[in-house]
């Protein structure tokens, strides 16, 4: 895995460049992200939305970019800006699509529509990196699916697997985090968690080791598991984490930007385009490194 998003945005930039479409680009933090993706020479931005609001806001913060991007005027229609964002995609316009002011919804709506959308596998997931000081790690699923049952959980780990691939990581060790490390039967996420660290000793799932139910302590301090009594190449190690639920994931990606300080970047996968869906309040550099990160994973 890279040690950090500076190491993996100079081995994005080493390769060519993608094309990033940029979903209601009306807003200052997403236009900062590309600003910053050609100053950083990472990336073109295609713009899709309300061309006057875009081009004021270039005026206002870089005019010396106003003429530096390709604009596709839609209105202010937020919907409009996602459906037409997907089809470009889907004509290869570009290789990415940026949440801009459209809601993560509308943009997933037309991702997944069945005629028009961009889904590729039955579950899509969101995948979140973080930089800690031995080397980047993975969450997920803290930005799509609610409430994963055995099965998605499963497709949650296979995505997670391979983005570790992608930046990286041949056989990344995947802690099945729950609130306990012992299988409860009262707790379906610790029989889950177990299912899934079986199917990976049966070869079931592969090019990872996985390991489960584990609480976070053993996941990430060997002293801790070593006192519980776990013997685990995943336990005090592990790369990736998959969470139970939305919220359990939600509230740890969070922790890590605004409690920790550590610089953040996802990316929602599973589809023909990676789509990066990060919060309207994020900063224009996470969303460039969401870009990178993104970039990173088409180019293996």
């Amino acid at each position: 895995m890279y040690k950090n998003f500076d190491e993996m945005v100079q081995a994005v930039k080493a390769r060519q460049r993608g094309t990033v479409i940029i979903s209601a680009a009306q807003t200052e933090s997403v236009l900062d992200a590309a600003i910053l993706a050609k100053q950083e020479d990472l990336a073109d931005c295609l713009l899709v939305g309300d061309k006057p609001q875009i081009l004021a806001l270039l005026e206002k913060m870089a005019p010396e970019h106003v003429n530096s991007f390709e604009l596709v005027d839609v209105g202010s229609d937020l919907a409009k800006a996602a459906r037409v964002s997907v089809q470009l995609a889907r004509e290869g316009k570009g290789d990415i699509i940026l949440k801009g002011k459209t809601d993560s919804g509308q943009l997933l709506r037309a991702v997944l529509d069945k005629e028009n959308g961009l889904r590729l596998s039955d579950v899509i997931s969101d995948v979140l990196a973080y930089e800690y000081p031995s080397g980047l790690k993975l969450l997920s699923d803290g930005g799509v699916n609610l409430a994963p049952d055995l099965k998605e959980k499963i497709a949650i780990v296979r995505n997670a697997v391979q983005v570790a691939h992608s930046l990286g990581s041949p056989e990344p060790k995947v802690a099945m985090i729950t609130a306990v490390e012992t299988v409860n039967p009262k707790m379906q996420a610790t029989i889950d968690a177990a299912l899934i660290s079986r199917m990976n000793a049966r070869k079931q799932i592969t090019g990872c080791i996985v390991e489960g139910p584990l609480a976070f302590d053993n996941a990430v301090d060997i002293e801790a598991a070593r006192i519980k009594g776990i013997e685990s190449p995943v336990a005090g190690l592990a790369d990736v984490f998959i969470v139970p639920n939305i919220e359990a994931g939600n509230i740890f990606g969070k922790m890590l930007t605004y409690y920790c300080g550590y610089r953040v970047a996802h990316v929602v996968v599973g589809t023909k385009a990676p789509i990066l869906i990060p919060s309207r309040a994020d900063r224009g550099e996470l969303k460039m490194l969401c870009m990178a990160m993104a970039l990173a994973c088409m180019n293996k």
